[in-house]
């Protein structure tokens, strides 16, 4: 049995304790916030109960598959509702597409946008099938360590019917005309780090999930998954120790000995596994003769967005509003340049209102509505409290011509949380929320490694490295690197 530390407590690190414990494993998980979770911690106040990070449920799939193989289920921890409609897209002139959950009503309402758009959905949605079920068996269950990972002939023509070389705005673009339609099957790619011009035609694989697999929502909100993962930790033996910022990583001899916490708490270890972020591991936490990437490598990178984010309780419930809204009101492609190839605080932004008070009584008190506005930005903008307000005001407006309400009027909570927030929570590098972006030139091998090639046992975990970003795909790295480390123990 090895003694192994996990820093760091998203979903990612989460995952690890619980594959490593259940082999038999001493874990112990240090956080350096006083609340378990990473960027999916929740915080309550005057009766409102926020989740702070994640607030899409997406591969449903992935979170009973992990449970499941501790011999459980997700109903054992909490209830799923599937959300019907999926979200809602507002456009010009206060337009609004409801996305039902219903395929066949789906097909239905693209054949209203576009003549014979039904059809072609069919035929995009099995390319994006095929992506998802081989791209999801094979391809994010590879460590990343080398190439010849990909050297099986299955593999390696793969890679050729998942269209890596192509984007995902020209298989949409080739198939559909209507600018509506463009817009809602390129919109899960806005947060994978590139535009979708430059993101890889794999990733429509994004829209089987969103299309076919549903929107779904755990009664309490997003933080029951932690706490479902936490529990099962806890029975499986797993240590947790909160309010514990890992300074320093000891390596003696090619191997990490002891972490040292705070000033003067010291523990030792027989292996690491850093779910914090990589780039401040490794630039702060290690010593330079350590260090696998050098600051200009980390400054070459292309980071997925941060945002902007306000965490707003009202009075007064909203007549009209989704769980999910997507204000595509303004230029798509214009947000996208100001995010990816010019970055800057956007001209004219896209931005998304998240309602969970309308599915999920228990977020909110009674006749009040619990909303969360994200605003996608580039990372490493300046981040001032001017320019928060500044849009702030900005989405209220919209929301105002939209809903007929001025909730600025109605506000009896206010949370803002943007690029600093990120940096001083979470050691964000550049402040980024969503971690490396899935650019063709950082899939698979080509991203940060999950093992040092200096420090024989220490390991990475989490969305800077494989298979990326999004809580399935954390779900998935710490699993990968769980098997890792029990690798290595057993030599």
């Amino acid at each position: 049995m090895s003694n192994i530390a996990i820093i760091g407590s998203g979903f990612s690190s989460l995952t690890a304790a619980c594959f490593l414990a259940k082999a038999g494993h001493s874990v112990t998980v240090f956080e350096k916030n006083d609340q378990l979770g990473g960027r999916a911690r929740q915080f309550t106040t005057d009766g409102f109960v926020f989740d702070m990070g994640p607030s899409w449920y997406w591969m449903p799939e992935v979170f009973e598959q992990f449970f499941n193989k501790f011999g459980k289920k997700v109903s054992d921890y909490y209830q799923l509702e599937h959300l019907d409609p999926s979200y809602s897209v507002i456009f010009d002139q206060k337009e609004v597409i409801d996305m039902p959950a219903d395929y066949q009503a789906l097909k239905k309402l693209f054949d209203s946008l576009e003549p014979g758009a039904g059809q072609k959905l069919d035929e995009f949605l099995a390319e994006a099938e095929y992506k998802y079920k081989v791209g999801m068996e094979e391809f994010v269950w590879k460590p990343g360590t080398s190439i010849m990972e990909f050297a099986d002939i299955r593999v390696f023509t793969s890679m050729f019917k998942l269209d890596m070389l192509t984007s995902v705005s020209s298989q949409v673009r080739k198939l559909f005309k209507n600018d509506k339609i463009r817009k809602i099957l390129e919109f899960p790619v806005l947060f994978l780090g590139a535009t979708p011009q430059k993101t890889p035609a794999l990733y429509t694989l994004m829209n089987y999930a969103d299309l076919k697999l549903g929107t779904w929502y755990p009664q309490g909100g997003m933080y029951k998954i932690v706490e479902a993962m936490v529990d099962l930790g806890r029975e499986l033996g797993v240590k947790y120790i909160t309010s514990a910022p890992v300074e320093k990583l000891i390596v003696e001899h090619g191997k990490v000995v002891k972490l040292q916490v705070d000033t003067n708490r010291f523990f030792d270890v027989d292996y690491c596994i850093a779910g914090a972020d990589y780039h401040h591991i490794e630039q702060e936490v290690l010593d330079k003769e350590w260090r696998m990437y050098d600051e200009k490598y980390w400054e070459n990178r292309t980071m997925a967005p941060s945002s902007l984010l306000f965490y707003i309780g009202l009075n007064k419930k909203i007549t009209g509003v989704r769980h999910h809204n997507l204000f595509f009101d303004r230029d798509f492609d214009a947000h996208a340049q100001e995010i990816y190839e010019s970055p800057k605080w956007p001209s004219d932004p896209l931005f998304y209102l998240c309602c969970p008070s309308v599915t999920d009584q228990t977020v909110a008190p009674e006749g009040f509505e619990n909303i969360f506005l994200l605003m996608p930005l580039a990372p490493g903008l300046e981040d001032n409290e001017k320019m928060r307000e500044k849009y702030f005001d900005l989405m209220c407006k919209r929301i105002h011509n939209q809903f007929n309400i001025d909730i600025k009027s109605h506000i009896v909570y206010c949370r803002s949380y943007c690029v600093n927030d990120f940096k001083k929570d979470y050691h964000a590098y550049k402040g980024n929320a969503y971690g490396l972006a899935n650019t063709l030139k950082q899939t698979a091998f080509l991203k940060p490694k999950m093992v040092s090639q200096k420090v024989k046992n220490l390991f990475y975990t989490g969305q800077l490295t494989t298979p990326g970003p999004g809580m399935p795909p954390a779900i998935v790295s710490g699993e990968v690197v769980a098997h890792l480390v029990n690798k290595a123990s057993q030599k």
